[in-house]
């Protein structure tokens, strides 16, 4: 019997180098795609797959990020007096049921397995989704598209993209069996290989769906690429032992922990907007002499 999914856990440590000086006082999940902080994209990208608790895994000076879906007393009594109902119900989708979301600390930055062994009290024996808030996917709700594989076939999946060959050594690398064209077999996980090492270009992003199985590998805080604690190392160690798929999911994702494709999030998020849409599209159109340069 396949166990329902309903506890995600939030990566949220990292120091956010990329984007100094804003990250001197801010953490990096809280910089806005259009009016919204990275964090909530990710929370309500959970929230649409019914997804109910929560684990931020922080950081120190990482406190604003739990403060953000706190209620806003003060904030929330003047926009009542003042009848800004729009301001109000902007400020709903921040807030979270009570005992729903929950923060432990990542006392130092060992890597991403080192940051889900943290969240162990949290996961208990449960299975679990993990969103890394530097991706977001404009579409359909790519943690939901994994939830409804996980309740077909049990055991983990993650969500995959292909990349151009020579970029394999950015990121964690699927050795690949049946491959229907959509859901492919996961027979081997390397982390970033070199390109002529990579037994595929078939790469995982920051959406997984594991079951507690893969938190006995991680217990042992062994350490593998960067002398970190790898969550590649330890999902791969449970191949064999759980079913294990990756998706080819349906959407576009922008790596927002990448400058270029942060800019190119506000341009995508903006666009559709009712409000901003037409904006966007006319001031674009005073930049397209660069596009067109050679």
């Amino acid at each position: 019997m396949i166990k329902p999914l309903k506890k995600a856990v939030l990566p949220v440590a990292g120091l956010g180098t990329r984007f100094l000086p804003a990250t001197k006082a801010m953490p990096k999940e809280m910089l806005p795609v259009v009016d919204k902080p990275l964090i909530q994209y990710a929370i309500d990208e959970a929230r649409e797959a019914g997804i109910e608790e929560f684990c931020l895994v922080t950081g120190r000076g990482k406190d604003s990020l739990i403060d953000y879906f706190d209620i806003a007393y003060e904030l929330e009594a003047t926009l009542k007096e003042r009848g800004k109902k729009s301001a109000l119900e902007a400020l709903a989708p921040s807030s979270v049921q009570a005992g729903s979301l929950v923060a432990v600390r990542q006392q130092e930055p060992l890597g991403l397995g080192h940051a889900i062994w943290c969240a162990r009290s949290f996961i208990g024996d449960d299975p679990f989704a993990i969103l890394l808030p530097d991706d977001i996917v404009k579409g359909r709700s790519c943690i939901g598209q994994l939830v409804e594989a996980y309740n077909k076939t049990g055991g983990n999946v993650v969500a995959v993209t292909e990349v151009p060959r020579e970029h394999t050594n950015r990121y964690g690398i699927l050795d690949v069996g049946h491959d229907d064209g959509k859901l492919v077999e996961v027979e081997g996980l390397v982390e970033k290989p070199a390109p002529e090492d990579a037994p595929s270009n078939l790469s995982i992003i920051g959406r997984y769906v594991l079951t507690p199985d893969v938190m006995k590998y991680l217990a042992k805080l062994e350490r593998g690429a960067g002398n970190e604690v790898q969550l590649t190392d330890a999902m791969a160690k449970t191949i064999g032992e759980v079913p294990f798929h990756g998706l080819r999911y349906e959407g576009t994702r922008y790596d927002c922990g990448d400058k270029a494709g942060f800019l190119e999030a506000q341009i995508a998020f903006s666009i559709d907007r009712e409000d901003l849409g037409a904006s966007v599209k006319a001031f674009l159109k005073k930049y397209k002499q660069y596009t067109d340069a050679p």
